[in-house]
């Protein structure tokens, strides 16, 4: 899949110096390291990274590749657009869906504290701090007026949480003061999930502590036809890397017929974060060509196309 990328963005005819890292299961054993040196120092260089998916270990074996990368980057800001593309069948035919999830993508459970205090008792630590909620929250405000988007929806459990989750509540609120033309909305994560696959079409950017973000990234791909569609950014001050919201798939490696277009997708969003928006809007377009005429898509929308030939309508498109 990160081939197929590739070979889209360079035939839009954006010159790009790719620095390849190689980056899977067998390195990770063999270096002993989530992210090895090997990973940070390319991209301390380039800045700029699209990242493939790596499998995860369940329940023991080397921590999340994703987790530690942005750790060790301070890529806080997980965005993830999420829309209807043409000719795909879902239960949402005459909907179109098209909102933005931001995500803090730094702490939350997924600051992996865990402690067995003993046998069969185990502990997880859920870390919000002022930081980090003000820093994302602020981030889709903005966002949302350079975009033109109308509002922010904040999700949360403080009913429950009054601390954790009422804390990132007040810094969203905080926000929202200081973005006056935008909409802000709060709702509680349960009843957002019910309200996503009701009136999906009522959303627009939603803001999101890092495990819920998660949770509903997932929902919301569901409604536009699956992961296989769905791109995503991890944005920090410095670094921005640039990957599909889906995870590997062993079960079909080396088969040829994976979907690349999450991670073309993601590569869109990789050429407008570098200014290279003409590109992006061939590549977008290029992809709703072949996706509309509905003959050469893989196996997971109904087609019968590998995943070369795919890239190949793509580029055929452009």
């Amino acid at each position: 899949m990160a081939e197929a990328a590739v070979r889209a963005v360079n035939a839009t005819g954006v010159q790009i110096d790719w620095h390849e890292v190689e980056l899977s299961g067998d390195v990770i054993e063999r270096t002993g390291q989530s992210v090895p040196d090997a990973v940070i120092d390319s991209l301390n260089r380039t800045r700029v990274g699209l990242k493939g998916p790596v499998t995860t270990p369940v329940a023991g074996g080397f921590q999340s590749v994703n987790v530690a990368l942005r750790k060790r980057l301070d890529l806080f800001a997980n965005v993830r657009p999420v829309r209807t593309l043409p000719g795909i069948k879902t239960r949402f035919q005459d909907v179109k869906i098209d909102l933005v999830i931001f995500r803090e993508n730094t702490e939350d459970l997924y600051a992996g504290l865990e402690h067995e205090v003993v046998t069969d008792v185990v502990t997880s630590i859920k870390v919000i701090t002022r930081t980090a909620s003000i820093r994302i929250a602020r981030s889709a405000f903005e966002y949302a007026r350079k975009n033109e988007r109308s509002k922010v929806t904040a999700i949360h459990k403080a009913n429950i949480m009054k601390l954790g989750d009422g804390l990132f509540l007040r810094c969203a609120r905080e926000m929202a003061r200081e973005f006056p033309d935008i909409e802000y909305k709060e709702l509680i994560v349960d009843n957002a999930s019910m309200q996503m696959v009701m009136r999906p079409e009522t959303f627009d950017v939603l803001l999101l502590p890092n495990l819920y973000g998660d949770i509903v990234s997932d929902l919301a791909a569901g409604l536009v036809g699956g992961l296989g569609l769905v791109p995503g950014a991890n944005m920090g001050v410095n670094h921005a890397v640039f990957e599909a919201v889906h995870g590997s798939a062993p079960d079909i490696a080396g088969k040829g017929v994976a979907n690349p277009t999450a991670l073309m997708q993601s590569a869109v969003m990789m050429l407008i974060y570098l200014g290279e928006t003409a590109a992006a809007s061939r590549l977008t377009s290029a992809i709703e060509k072949v996706y509309a005429e509905g003959i050469t898509v893989t196996k997971d929308i109904g087609g019968t196309a590998s995943t070369t030939q795919f890239t190949d309508a793509v580029i055929a498109a452009l």
